[in-house]
């Protein structure tokens, strides 16, 4: 089977090019440069030469609630323009299988509870990534009505909840919480800084997966994707209070500052879970739990980022 995977140089993708089973696919890669997703007429022209079997849309411009705030146009067209493009070329090229890589970000904000696919449209988005969200929105949608259309066509969206690993971004500026955390955290411990502000009162609680986790269940996901729902939740089904991380990865790195609050910033969504129930019926179960993923993550960034 010939796949073309988009994103192939980000977290998600180079864990997909990374996994074992990666050997048992030939996988079309190509950069943005080789291919440039915003350009409707270079996305059919790909497309069209290559015939992939199989298209897994890992692509996107993402980022933390900084840059989402920052940048909420960037983070709306580039992704909404990047999707469509994919996705609604794919269909008139006749690939019939497509899987696309949505977010938790995509659910209303202020859900309590551990968040259904059903829970898509009902509600008020959380502001800070707003744009985000409605352009992953748009394109799961885009998806949904393909296959509706047209019982030959399987175009499956997968909703993980947040990520995090090896090939992350750890820049403070762009990066999200974990990998932004351990660089914050290994900073202060090498520069004898003896005190670390959190944002907000750090009772926010959010679910982190491995990357190397959410590549497993791709290629599970890939055979059987006629039996996927829609939309498909993919997650732990725990989640962790942002203090619960600063202190997990403080213990990892060997830290023995304190840490204080600030509340007059912003903290995003009180919670956020998604429910796993239909990825239970699938079959499919996380590998590794927050201490291991944090341990092979942190000893990433010794190896590749802090020099």
């Amino acid at each position: 089977m010939k796949i073309l995977l988009t994103g192939s140089t980000g977290m998600v993708g180079r864990n997909i090019v990374d996994n074992s089973n990666s050997n048992n696919y030939k996988l079309l890669c190509p950069t943005s440069s080789e291919l440039n997703l915003l350009d409707n007429k270079a996305v059919h022209d790909y497309i069209s030469c290559h015939s992939p079997d199989l298209i897994i849309h890992a692509a996107g411009l993402v980022g933390g609630i900084q840059a989402n705030i920052k940048r909420p146009v960037d983070f709306l067209v580039s992704n909404l323009i990047m999707g469509v493009n994919i996705v609604n070329e794919a269909k008139i090229c006749g690939v019939k299988y497509f899987i696309n890589l949505g977010s938790s970000c995509m659910y209303p904000k202020g859900i309590d509870t551990a968040i259904s696919e059903g829970a898509l449209l009902t509600g008020k988005l959380e502001d800070t990534n707003e744009g985000y969200a409605i352009a992953k929105i748009t394109v799961a949608k885009l998806c949904e009505y393909i296959t509706k259309e047209n019982e030959n066509y399987h175009y499956k969206t997968i909703i993980p909840c947040n990520l995090y690993g090896k090939y992350d971004k750890f820049d403070e500026h762009s990066s999200h919480m974990i990998p932004a955390v351990i660089n914050r955290i290994h900073n202060a411990k090498v520069n004898n800084i003896n005190l670390i502000e959190i944002w907000g009162d750090g009772e926010s609680r959010r679910e982190f997966m491995y990357a190397e986790d959410l590549a497993n269940f791709i290629y599970q996901a890939i055979p059987n994707i006629q039996r996927l729902p829609s939309m498909l939740n993919v997650g732990l089904g725990h989640d962790f209070t942002i203090n619960d991380y600063y202190k997990i990865i403080a213990e990892e790195i060997g830290y023995k500052g304190s840490f204080t609050h600030d509340l007059t910033k912003p903290v995003g969504m009180r919670r956020k879970l998604v429910d796993i129930s239909l990825l239970n019926e699938f079959g499919w179960k996380y590998q590794f739990e927050l201490k291991d993923g944090i341990k092979e993550t942190y000893k990433y960034y010794l190896e590749n980022i802090y020099k």
